[in-house]
């Protein structure tokens, strides 16, 4: 039972370190220092730095992937370190990420029917998102809902009996927002999700996004190195520079008055974010 709390995500004074060997001694390499900041349902958050800034550290972290230093990270009320592999398994259902690379992310042997109904697999539910006994007629419904994610994804039908290898980056990357999309997730967390993408694709699929936050009411934590791209999609943004929180705050007023020089090279090392497309599935 998740305790009630105002905030989805509460990232309290994070650290993350890692061994690393100088001569005869071993030293630890602060990847993430104390970062504290809070998601709160229906926002997108923007993380954005530079490579090497301890932005995707930070997002396993939330996912529960990797465990902090020091610090408590808190999902929907429940410490993640804290918490059973019972609580772990629930809280995943409800955060659900979206990788950067579509190809690596998808297994090629896969058909995308298999690809979106494994989640309901993994987490022992139906297509409805309900525990139980399989339904008689379970493959049918299995296949109603799956060609449901493809049209949310701007996808159609016929992708469910092709494989994953036959599709183009930015289709894959839409394989894999439906996947994610599957546990109908309160928080998607998106690691650069266009930046292997060709820009015009790139500006589709966050296009697709704001959509699909709209209709569903998602939460996002949106990670890039692209101050513009993070600015047209974010409620709020926090800056990262070697490992640590700089700035943050509201995106407007954050990128037309950035209080650091570091978040105003940021806004001026990439150029604008090119209209999105309202048609094709590149």
């Amino acid at each position: 039972m998740y305790h009630f709390c105002m905030a989805l995500v509460e990232v309290d004074a994070v650290s993350k370190s890692y061994p690393r060997r100088s001569g005869l001694r071993t030293e630890m390499l602060p990847v993430v220092e104390n970062v504290s900041f809070e998601i709160v349902p229906g926002e997108t958050l923007g993380l954005v730095g530079e490579s090497g800034s301890g932005k995707t550290t930070l997002a396993r972290m939330v996912l529960g992937l990797v465990s902090p230093t020091s610090g408590a990270i808190r999902v929907l009320g429940v410490d993640i370190a804290q918490a059973s592999r019972t609580q772990l398994k629930a809280m995943r259902r409800h955060m659900q990420p979206v990788f950067q690379d579509p190809y690596a992310a998808l297994n090629p042997r896969m058909r995308v029917f298999d690809i979106i109904t494994e989640p309901w697999a993994i987490h022992g539910i139906d297509a409805a998102g309900t525990t139980g006994p399989p339904h008689s007629n379970r493959s049918v419904v299995l296949r109603i809902r799956a060609a449901e994610l493809l049209r949310e994804v701007g996808l159609d039908d016929s992708a469910m009996n092709r494989h994953a290898h036959e599709f183009s980056g930015g289709q894959r990357q839409r394989i894999n927002i439906a996947r994610a999309l599957a546990l109908r997730p309160k928080l998607l967390i998106l690691d650069e999700p266009v930046s292997a993408l060709d820009v015009s694709v790139g500006a589709q699929i966050i296009n697709l996004l704001r959509g699909l936050q709209r209709d569903h009411g998602l939460t996002y934590l949106f990670i890039s190195h692209s101050m513009p791209l993070v600015r047209y999609l974010s409620t709020r943004i926090a800056v990262m520079e070697h490992g640590r929180l700089v700035e943050i705050g509201e995106a407007e007023s954050l990128c037309a008055h950035p209080r650091e020089d570091y978040t105003r090279k940021l806004l001026a090392a990439t150029p604008e974010l090119p209209e999105p497309k309202t048609s094709g599935t590149a």
